[in-house]
């Protein structure tokens, strides 16, 4: 048997360490994950009944066309039912994308470093990914477009970009749509989206009305702490939805991500509290690693990229250790930085803490 040839150089997706797995190995009985930007503060109370309700409907198969959902939100997002599709999380979008508008030869272009989901499923149609680099770590728009050419058919922007947590603003957006090709699908990935708190933030829903060339995907897996359920969406042109439609597999979300998803859009007081307790918890940490005499950059999702002037593996390690689980920047080409997601009050002291007593047993430059 053989593999399809684009695919053979492909590295399998490393998530972060689980609890349980690190609880085992190092024999530890509390351990804190501050991995995988998942919300601290779980989910609105409202998910749950909304899950228990949907038990009697195990044996039945979810609605294909999520039109409950669909009607729901886009009520509250303010667009019509046809310009959105759902993807088992906003990932499975990116998958669809690149089935639907890539083949063989096609170039498409992305900021490295960047979500890697990107490049990976990319990669597997063929297609040949332009990476540009980050400018003090935020996508470099020029450089990007200078890359677009005849041959270019999706060009991939992740704001606020991961692993980095920079942004560009909504003026920068738009002036680069509007040197954009029309024949270039602009993805525009807004998964950390609703924890901005800066009014400078893409409307990229305004966007979408002058540039039909632009797909917006979000997700219930962060802030709405429906992670496990794997729902995310994507909005677009009518015509760019159905496009993507036409590559996804039936019955790709569950009837309890469905339902969840419902209950979670309508307790936006839920939303608000995270996005303030997350707000906070910037604050308190980029005031402690001035304390430590540490630099990050800017964070506008809920995690921060830390430069720790030590070897990224090592002080991974070493919080590994005592019981705080992030990630190491060794596996993300940032050689002496750590993504820490932001986590509750609680758990932010004890990763301050605990990443004090590292920085004493680390030396700079091991």
């Amino acid at each position: 048997m053989k593999t399809k040839s684009t695919i053979v150089h492909l590295p399998v997706y490393q998530p972060g360490k689980p609890i349980e797995e690190v609880k085992r190995e190092l024999g530890l009985t509390e351990v804190i994950k501050l991995a995988s930007n998942e919300n601290p503060f779980g989910s609105s109370p409202k998910v749950k009944e909304a899950i228990e309700a949907e038990l009697a409907n195990i044996s039945l198969y979810p609605d294909g066309g999520s039109v409950a959902l669909s009607e729901v939100l886009a009520e509250f997002l303010g667009v019509d039912t046809n310009q959105l599709i759902y993807g088992a999380g906003s990932d499975e979008i990116i998958l669809m994308i690149a089935r639907a508008y890539l083949v063989q030869g096609d170039e498409t272009v992305m900021a490295t470093h960047t979500f890697p989901q990107y490049k990976h499923n990319c990669e597997i149609e063929g297609a040949v990914c332009i990476e540009v680099p980050l400018k003090d770590g935020t996508h470099d728009l020029p450089a990007m477009l200078a890359k677009v050419n005849e041959k270019t058919k999706v060009l991939w922007l992740c704001n606020p970009n991961n692993p980095t947590g920079t942004m560009v603003s909504h003026d920068e957006v738009e002036s680069f749509l509007k040197a954009i090709p029309p024949h270039v699908l602009v993805v525009l990935d807004e998964a950390y989206y609703e924890y901005n708190m800066t009014g400078e933030y893409p409307r990229s829903l305004e966007l979408l009305k002058q540039f039909p060339n632009v797909v917006i995907l979000r997700t219930f897996s962060k802030i709405y702490g429906l992670a496990s359920l794997r729902i995310g969406y994507g909005i677009g042109h009518p015509d760019v939805i159905r496009s993507i439609n036409q590559v996804r597999e039936p019955f790709n979300t569950s009837r309890f991500g469905q339902a969840a998803a419902i209950a979670a859009i309508k307790d936006q007081e839920f939303i608000e509290s995270c996005r303030k307790a997350n707000a906070e918890g910037i604050a308190y940490i980029n005031g402690e690693l001035q304390r430590l005499g540490l630099s990050a950059f800017p964070a506008h999702g809920n995690f921060i990229m830390i430069d720790v002037k030590r070897p990224a593996k090592l002080v991974f390690e070493a919080l590994l250790r005592k019981g705080i689980i992030v990630r190491g920047g060794h596996a993300l080409d940032f050689p002496t930085s750590i993504r820490v997601t932001v986590g509750s009050r609680e758990q932010n002291e004890k990763f301050v803490a605990a990443l004090e007593q590292v920085l004493s047993e680390v030396e700079v430059g091991a």
